[in-house]
């Protein structure tokens, strides 16, 4: 039976509630390095499921990324933003360049714009295939806090009295976020109840030393969970802190199901999960919002291959099926996962970064002719 990257076999509803929209726009935004190579390769699955199931994509290109910092001043300029919440319902973003030294007045752009579309919530599944990765079986979920934590870049420096630099960064965690993500992290557990008869909450957190932040978020999770018993029974509730659990999660990493995190944590540790399945080049997320989900691989921009058309698309395919996912269509979702897998379990058709020599069209066109089957 065809299991969903998510949820085992059953798509989590969107959160919208809006109806499921068959006419969708998407937004393309290829950022920069391989970027540009790997969402083509999301678009061409989503014309190639178009006639299958009914579904009509209007593409829209837009710019955002380092390179654009460079071209235009603005890392995200205000069209794309302006573009995105006025007519998208999904976007597909590629890799992001992060300069190696302080550049005055650049910023991420994929950090401002989960604030601008308030995507709350980035879904990454880790999930190996058999045949394609010979360690231990792995299927988990982790859901990372996308809007706070280190990343709402609060620093300053200063002197201090001896003269010497130093450095500040302030860490912020609320009640509101926390709750926002503790339940669509339970959301997602209980899907995976439903479907697999068992189901893990982890909450990762770091409140022995971090007691007024990381002690906020774990006693809001264990609140949500609590306060939902009925609607939530049946989900196991643990508990881990963070180093403790980075350890664990390579040593048992059939242990863990389902993780929330604050943003940090959750960033460092679904990169870190991905060498449990071989490469950042699988590995996909969801951004997960209100109004719009932006579906985005979860390597960088890998300026070292960049052109050389070898850049692995899977992760981009995988992340279209999530965008699909939270849009409501379940069945396209679950042809492109379908497809994607039977491609890894042959094991034969693969990027240099899984041990291969073919190209990134290469992976792609055997996708779309296991599409087609």
């Amino acid at each position: 039976m065809l299991r969903s990257v998510v949820t085992k076999s059953a798509t989590i509803r969107h959160l919208s509630t809006k109806g499921i929209n068959k006419s969708l726009t998407i937004g393309l935004i290829p950022g920069d390095g391989i970027g540009k190579e790997v969402i083509p390769a999301g678009k061409q699955v989503l014309q190639n499921l178009s006639s299958r199931h009914g579904l009509n994509f209007n593409f829209i290109d837009l710019e955002a990324g380092f390179q654009t910092f460079l071209d235009t001043g603005k890392a995200l300029p205000d069209e794309t933003v302006k573009v995105l919440k006025e007519q998208c319902q999904g976007v597909l973003f590629g890799a992001v360049q992060s300069p190696t030294t302080r550049v005055d007045n650049y910023s991420s752009p994929i950090v401002a714009l989960r604030k601008e579309l308030q995507l709350y919530a980035n879904i990454r599944p880790v999930k190996s295939v058999a045949g394609a990765h010979s360690g231990k079986p792995v299927d988990m979920v982790i859901v990372r806090e996308n809007t706070e934590d280190l990343y709402i870049k609060i620093e300053k420096s200063y002197k201090d009295q001896n003269g010497m630099r130093v450095a500040e960064a302030t860490k912020r965690i609320t009640e509101v976020a926390t709750r926002k993500i503790a339940k669509i992290a339970l959301d997602v557990a209980l899907q995976r109840l439903k479907t697999n008869g068992k189901a893990t909450l982890t909450v990762t957190h770091k409140s022995n030393v971090l007691s007024q932040s990381d002690g906020l978020f774990r006693e809001i999770c264990k609140d949500v969970y609590q306060a939902n018993k009925d609607k939530y029974a049946g989900i196991n509730y643990n508990e881990q802190i963070i180093d403790s659990m980075v350890y664990r999660m390579f040593r048992e990493p059939e242990y863990f199901d389902v993780i929330v995190a604050p943003n940090l944590y959750g960033d460092i540790l679904s990169d870190g999960a991905a060498a449990l399945v071989g490469s950042l080049g699988v590995v996909p997320s969801a951004n997960v919002g209100p109004d719009i989900v932006m579906g985005e691989p979860c390597h960088g921009s890998a300026p070292d291959i960049a052109g050389k058309g070898i850049a692995n698309p899977i992760a981009t395919i995988r992340s279209t099926a999530l965008m699909l996912e939270f849009l409501g269509h379940k069945e396209a979702a679950q042809d492109i996962h379908k497809a994607v897998e039977s491609n890894m379990r042959e094991n034969k058709i693969k990027t240099p970064d899984l041990g291969g020599n073919s190209s990134t069209q290469n992976v792609v066109d055997d996708v779309l002719e296991k599409l087609a089957k």
